[in-house]
């Protein structure tokens, strides 16, 4: 009898007091700088899910991980808009089961039901970014409102661009009166030589840390994301933020799952800890992009209200250009990109 109750004891110990701890992994893929350390070790210590996080810094670098991972790899990924679309033809993404995630009603209704995925049957939003100009009113003192500015040989060496093929030849096409997502071959010519009359003036191209040029001050003028526009404005007050008059490119990045996840459940529960409007406030007050989470509105510091990078008004979101998928033309986008890099 004896030997019964001490297999019985040991069997409890093996299963009923490590439950919590056993609770399983969630193996995340998402951009560089984008969700605090902290919130991360308080999912984990919450519920005992151990987070494994690897990060890309494009969304071809996310596409190109998940092509080449074995199905079941990663459990949860976060592209932008046209990515799930493109992701969703190359039917790499699972759908969405929102009966599991209990604060998905926190999202602005404005940011749901998006072209790229109308009904949200595989993406939810997370975030909004928008490029934005920033320029050291110390050192410079033109008159910036567009992109054509950037062309002035006076800033050789002294700019920071985004290290995304589609910002950055949208933004040439912009400059030169195209819509952001042309793939008409005479003006993605255009858009070549462009670029190539700007690159005399760029001095690097970084899409994980650009405010660092600022920082340092090895540059004066920056295309780049708002949120790394936002954390520099803070360091630095100096820095001025400019909408270019061409309209800001605008981001809406996703939670997806990917095809073949293995533990949803733990995905579908760190989703849903995200959206709570606490942790929202939490990730939004260190990565001030432009926030999506209803929820989360009354919380956010004057600080982030403040910030022209961080909290960019509706009126610049609304004239603003989504990243469309433009199907087999990135062909030529990434011949372009290689040309100019």
């Amino acid at each position: 009898m004896k030997k019964i109750v001490i297999l019985l004891v040991i069997i409890f110990l093996v299963t009923g007091c490590t439950s919590k701890n056993d609770a399983g992994v969630v193996n995340i893929l998402n951009w560089s700088s984008y969700i605090p350390d902290s919130v991360i070790l308080d999912f984990e210590k919450e519920t005992g899910i151990k987070v494994n996080y690897g990060t890309y810094s494009s969304n071809e670098e996310c596409l190109a991980k998940i092509q080449s991972a074995k199905p079941g790899t990663y459990d949860l990924i976060f592209p932008s808009d046209y990515m799930i679309e493109l992701m969703k033809k190359r039917n790499l993404l699972e759908p969405l089961d929102r009966e599991k995630i209990l604060n998905w009603n926190n999202i602005a209704d404005n940011y749901r039901r998006l072209d790229y995925d109308k009904e949200n049957k595989y993406s939810l939003p997370f975030l909004a970014a928008t490029t934005v100009i920033v320029v050291n009113r110390e050192h410079i003192k033109d008159t910036i409102t567009s992109y054509q500015d950037l062309l002035k040989p006076e800033y050789k060496n002294n700019i920071v661009l985004l290290d995304d093929q589609r910002i950055v030849i949208g933004m040439a096409l912009q400059a030169l009166g195209y819509d952001m997502n042309e793939t008409n071959k005479e003006a993605l010519k255009d858009a070549k030589e462009w670029l190539l009359k700007l690159k005399e003036n760029v001095k690097a191209f970084d899409s994980d840390s650009p405010k660092t040029f600022f920082l340092t001050n090895e540059v004066d003028i920056g295309v780049m994301w708002n949120a790394e526009a936002a954390i520099a404005k803070n360091k630095n007050p100096n820095l001025e933020v400019i909408y270019p008059k061409e309209g800001v490119a605008i981001s809406i990045d996703n939670f997806a799952l990917p095809k073949g996840a293995k533990h949803k459940e733990q995905a579908y529960l760190f989703i849903d800890y995200i959206l709570r409007p606490e942790v929202m406030q939490e990730i939004i007050e260190d990565y001030p992009y432009k926030n999506v989470n209803q929820a989360t509105n009354l919380l956010l510091s004057s600080n982030y209200l403040n910030n022209p990078a961080s909290n960019i008004p509706d009126y610049v979101i609304k004239n603003g250009h989504f990243v469309n998928n433009i199907g087999d033309s990135i062909l030529d986008y990434d011949k372009l990109w290689a040309e100019i890099k």
